[in-house]
């Protein structure tokens, strides 16, 4: 018996391999037919094989609420989400152009406010966002960039249309997983990769390093550019040793740094070395003790005032999150419009903001069908599956929401699409729910996408939640080649 032979898709779901005829969708039927080439107990070997080669290579995350802070595997599976070429393109054309939006948007309410001062978006709701920093205000970014890395998550709806779920714009992280699956997957399974026909995505690391260098004070072969770690306790350290050895870049932590007449240096064993770009995986209210939490080890005294003065380029710019804020979303369509006159390419999901006085009676009157986030959590945290609550879990949410209608947002329980996914426990392909993190990198030459991403997956059954922190794992994303 082959791979796919007993694979059923989910009723009323789109799937991401297979249309509602169990036949391969339109341009994946070289790769499904070399996935399929192998028997079940064959592919099993392949998995086992792969995760082996991952735990070998250290590729893990921490889980910051286990208390005993122990690292774990980051779960994988070797059956890849597939994207053609022309479904890609399009999407390529939407992120470019939202990002363009947002960063415009963020120039605005760091400047002339010229959104607010038109009523587009409620000034309150941008003003009183958890990380909107008001200091900035007046502030330019050093080569005039202030996302130069993004990681925008897109899930797909039972009609196959792909929507925005939300923009992480601040430390956006998962990309390593991403360079490190196409690996494994390519050791374990070459002939396959090779015969599917499959968009490279190894070019990412020197992508990147030529998009920080673009945005240096002085030339690049004249910068220096460091990665800035809160160090080896991170949940994501990994992934900032992974890029900074992948760029060739020194991996810092604060106490290599130090600002010195508003120039930020390196402390060598030669002595001095001016830094010129930061590459900072440290979240900024730990990023300058001078200017945000006094009490923060991390930072590094100064660079708030070098970033101002155009001495070192900070990547990303301090000062994102008021521009992922989950109540702020909902306006992005409308930032697209009045930055650029023109209508969304990507439509994203309906919102309810319970800012707003109309839509919390919807929310209260309608819990059991929606999904509660609180604007300031990720990973999966701070949320209320509607569905899938209890009596008591909708009671204690609706109480949050009362008491700080600012904070809480919701939408509908979408059917997330599903991909083949392999089970260990029953030796089969059965079908799991995925989403979608490009990502995306923004310099003075303009935007570029990743041909491929972070497809997260709900390794439970029956489960939607597809972050690393509550038991979802990744999969390859094989974007055809035209």
């Amino acid at each position: 018996m082959n791979l796919f032979d007993s694979y059923r898709g989910l009723p009323g779901v789109w799937d991401e391999l297979f249309d509602g005829e169990g036949r391969p969708r339109p341009g994946f039927g070289r790769a499904v037919d070399a996935l399929d080439s192998r028997t079940a107990l064959e592919f099993g070997r392949c998995q086992t094989l792969a995760e082996r080669a991952l735990l070998n290579q250290g590729v893990t995350f921490s889980v910051y609420n286990d208390a005993r802070g122990t690292e774990k595997i980051f779960p994988v599976c070797l059956l890849p989400r597939l994207i053609s070429a022309v479904e890609w393109w399009k999407l390529e054309e939407g992120l470019g152009q939202r990002l363009r939006a947002l960063s415009m948007f963020l120039d605005d309410v760091y400047g002339e406010q010229r959104i607010l001062a038109e009523g587009r978006i409620p000034r309150e709701l941008v003003l009183g966002a958890k990380h909107y920093l008001p200091i900035l205000r007046g502030s330019a970014a050093p080569g005039g960039v202030r996302i130069h890395v993004s990681g925008i998550d897109l899930i797909r709806d039972p009609s196959g249309t792909f929507r925005v779920l939300e923009d992480n714009l601040r430390t956006p992280s998962g990309v390593s997983y991403v360079l490190e699956n196409r690996v494994v997957t390519k050791r374990v399974m070459p002939r396959t990769v090779d015969v599917a026909r499959v968009q490279r995505v190894e070019d990412y690391p020197a992508r990147l390093a030529e998009t920080l260098a673009s945005v240096s004070p002085v030339s690049a072969e004249e910068s220096t550019i460091v990665v800035l770690t809160p160090g080896p306790y991170n949940s994501a350290y990994f992934e900032h040793s992974f890029l900074a050895r992948t760029m060739g870049l020194e991996l810092v932590e604060a106490a290599d740094l130090f600002v010195d007449e508003d120039r930020v240096w390196l402390r060598t064993t030669y002595g001095p070395r001016r830094v010129h770009v930061v590459y900072r995986r440290t979240d900024e209210a730990f990023l300058d003790p001078e200017v945000f939490r006094k009490d923060s080890m991390l930072g590094v005294p100064g660079i708030m005032r070098a970033w101002a003065k155009g001495n070192v380029a900070l990547a990303n710019a301090p000062g994102n999150g008021v521009a992922d804020d989950k109540a702020v979303y909902a306006y992005v369509p409308e930032m697209v419009r009045f930055y650029l006159a023109e209508e969304p390419l990507l439509e994203q999901v309906q919102t309810w903001v319970c800012f707003r006085d109309d839509d919390r009676q919807y929310v209260l009157e309608h819990l059991a069908e929606m999904v509660v986030k609180a604007v300031d959590e990720a990973g999966g945290y701070g949320m209320l599956i509607g569905p899938q609550s209890s009596a008591a879990e909708r009671d204690a949410f609706r109480a949050k929401i009362q008491a700080e209608p600012r904070r809480y947002v919701a939408q509908r329980l979408i059917e997330l699409s599903t991909c083949p996914t392999w089970d260990k426990g029953s030796g089969r392909v059965v079908p799991r729910r995925v989403d979608l993190r490009p990502y995306s990198l923004f310099g003075k030459n303009g935007a570029w996408v990743l041909p491929g991403g972070l497809t997260r997956v709900a390794l439970v059954e029956g489960s939607y939640v597809v972050n690393s922190s509550q038991g979802g794992g990744s999969k390859d994303t094989w974007v055809m080649k035209p």
